[in-house]
């Protein structure tokens, strides 16, 4: 049953598109619950931009977002800043669980099974990818008083989970199938219709701006962070948007997660949240 939330009590979710690797960037994107709703307060295309903004410097879209590990005291710490509270879930897209991660886990499956044949499978987890990244940041967060949930019935916040964007954009948007707004596979969705670079480009922004407005329907204070496709040269430029956006779904997932309006699917050890209306 969803929780109705006091709309007097301040409740904070930071969301993580992370990395499964320390050389490519993480999206990062904070939101938080007081008496007009839930906003956004900060995001940023990487932990180096997010702290950044923090720190009173503002986000200079000409700069490269920079890979690094993920600092969680740091990451809290910044959330405190911008906030003036303590996060109560932090909603991260990677492979999260009680033991180290060497091979596919019950929650890959469960979610295969379910969500595949609507095209959202999802990657299997290996010891090197994304190895000690993920065991390090659960760790981290749990010395931090940050639990990670899985499917055991004794949860207490805060809360650490496991999100899938793909699947979460399912429900957000009410698709029936995986919605295509990843840069690096765009040449395989529409491959049929051999389209121009520019094409894809236009293709992908347009996803972008169904998931922005599915999101807004959520969080208010979105920035406006999706270019116009004149100013679009490359693909590549497009990532950090992708990654932005991923965050804000993260995030999304959090709030579902606080509202009691998730299921997760795994068992004791991992468990992936998604949409409870999903799995009903």
């Amino acid at each position: 049953m969803a929780n109705q939330p006091d709309p007097d009590i301040v409740h904070c979710v930071l969301g993580i598109d992370a990395a499964w690797t320390a050389h490519n960037p993480s999206g990062v994107a904070l939101v938080q619950r007081a008496a007009e709703g839930w906003q956004c307060l900060a995001l940023a295309p990487s932990y180096d931009a997010f702290l950044a903004l923090s720190a009173g410097q503002p986000l200079d879209g000409s700069r490269k977002a920079q890979g690094s590990e993920p600092d969680p005291a740091a990451l809290l710490k910044a959330c405190r800043q911008l906030a003036e509270h303590t996060v109560d879930c932090v909603s991260v897209d990677m492979p999260l669980a009680t033991t180290p991660i060497t091979s596919r886990r019950a929650a890959d499956t469960a979610i295969a099974s379910r969500f595949g044949p609507r095209g959202c499978a999802v990657h299997s987890p290996s010891a090197e990818r994304p190895g000690a990244i993920a065991d390090q940041l659960r760790e981290r967060f749990a010395e931090l008083g940050v639990a990670l949930h899985t499917t055991t019935l004794h949860r207490q916040g805060p809360a650490l989970i496991e999100c899938y964007p793909h699947v979460a954009l399912l429900a957000l948007l009410n698709r029936d199938y995986r919605v295509p707004y990843k840069v690096s596979r765009s040449a395989q969705y529409w491959k049929a219709e051999q389209l121009t670079r520019a094409d894809r480009i236009e293709r992908l922004l347009d996803q972008f701006q169904a998931i922005k407005a599915g999101l807004e329907a959520h969080i208010s204070g979105i920035p406006e962070l999706i270019p116009q496709p004149s100013a679009v040269t490359t693909l590549a430029s497009l990532k950090p948007v992708e990654d932005m956006l991923d965050a804000l779904i993260c995030a999304w997932i959090g709030i579902e997660h606080l509202e009691g309006r998730t299921a997760g699917l795994g068992d004791a050890t991992a468990a992936i949240w998604v949409p409870a209306n999903q799995v009903e």
